[in-house]
């Protein structure tokens, strides 16, 4: 059985087509730039004209993943089931679910909350219900995993009509990241994931949101409503006191969208360092001298630490710290996390941190909590999902 996973964001495409016999990857690669004169296909890396939608990008893709054995598939008939990752699907979805008019009027209901991502999955949807009419389309979402919070972790301090006219409450993001690291987490202590109390930290490059896991289930997590709150990120400049939007408003003269644009696309890494939104040029720069830089990455440090302590006095105590993604998988940002930690028994082991390797203990002889290294596959979790739910 073949299953293409399909992950649209408002200007690409990554994609990944698995054999779900021995769960083998046939081909991947990454659609860039949709709407630039030129646009990047990393398949066998090609500069094509430029692509304006997301239904001429997945023509495309399936242009290329239907070019023979070297694309991944002799023919595009073997593609049974499509995967697709959703940002957000509101309370109504605690798992991946075969796409029909319903589940695509819900994900466009919730594109309020998550702009930057619900539209764009959705052309990407619609593009492969015509362009693969015989697969299986089925919805994985984000927001699924961490659903399972408590009501007093995910209620906002707002007048309770709020929740129950619009559903605004605390969601969460990355749940089949924090889902896949948190289980393979287990597997590498060797217990039950039903007796830890893991802290999983998804720090990617530009979202990063984190999660407390206690038996089993998420009982608090960092992003919210939406995936602007929480940490701060490349250009989104997660929590911050609310009338700052306000002040903000009024002092440059900006309207609701492009308030929502300046704390989503301006801020963050980029917006305190003003070199890049992209942590490993930050560092670099920090520890070239550039006091914004650095700064930054202190910013960036004191947030996740924060994070850490608030999740280990929830949960009374941590087994361990998983890190996952770009800048989890990180030497030098674990090393910004993990400092000054070692009252709650987290010691990182300096030269194990350097070594690179597919799943990797850091910790320290002495360390209480197990710090952990394991890299995430959202894609292989979001096939073996799609696969369920198409029956």
């Amino acid at each position: 059985m073949k299953v293409l996973v399909v992950n649209c964001s408002a200007s690409g495409i990554k994609y990944e087509l698995f054999d779900m016999e021995g769960e083998k990857t046939l081909a991947r690669g990454h659609l860039e730039r949709i709407g630039a004169a030129e646009s990047l296909l990393r398949h066998e890396v090609t500069v094509a004209p430029g692509i304006d939608t997301h239904e001429q990008g997945m023509a495309r893709i399936l242009g290329a993943l239907g070019a023979g054995p070297a694309g991944g598939t002799a023919s595009l008939q073997d593609i049974r089931v499509v995967g697709h990752r959703v940002a957000h699907g509101g309370e109504e979805f605690t798992t991946a679910t075969r796409i029909d008019e319903q589940v695509k009027q819900v994900i466009r209901r919730y594109s309020d909350f998550a702009p930057l991502h619900n539209p764009y999955q959705l052309a990407g949807i619609e593009a492969c219900e015509r362009l693969l009419p015989g697969a299986v389309q089925v919805a994985v979402f984000d927001t699924a995993f961490p659903l399972s919070m408590p009501p007093d972790k995910y209620m906002y301090a707002l007048p309770y009509e709020l929740y129950e006219k619009y559903r605004i409450r605390r969601y969460g993001f990355h749940g089949t990241s924090h889902s896949y690291v948190a289980r393979r987490a287990a597997e590498m202590l060797g217990r039950p994931l039903e007796d830890l109390r893991l802290i999983t930290l998804h720090l990617g490059s530009a979202g990063a949101s984190m999660a407390a896991v206690a038996g089993g289930r998420v009982v608090d997590t960092s992003m919210g409503l939406t995936p602007l709150a929480g940490l701060a990120m490349g250009t989104r400049s997660g929590d911050i006191d609310p009338a700052i939007v306000f002040f903000i408003m009024e002092k440059l003269g900006l309207n609701v969208h492009e308030i929502s644009d300046y704390l989503n696309r301006r801020s963050g890494i980029l917006g305190l360092s003003g070199v890049s939104d992209d942590l490993n040029e930050v560092l670099l720069a920090a520890m070239a001298g550039n006091e914004r830089a650095l700064l930054a990455v202190e910013v960036y440090g004191h947030r996740v630490r924060k994070e850490i302590g608030r999740y280990i006095a929830e949960m009374n105590g941590c087994d361990a710290l998983v890190f996952t993604s770009e800048m989890g998988e990180n030497p030098l940002v674990r090393e910004l996390v993990c400092q000054n930690l070692d009252y709650f028994g987290i010691l990182l082991d300096q030269e194990r941190n350097k070594m690179r390797a597919p799943l990797l203990e850091v910790s320290a002889p002495g360390s209480s909590v197990r710090i952990l290294v394991i890299p995430t596959h959202e894609e292989l979790a979001i096939a073996r999902e799609a696969l369920r739910a198409a029956g």
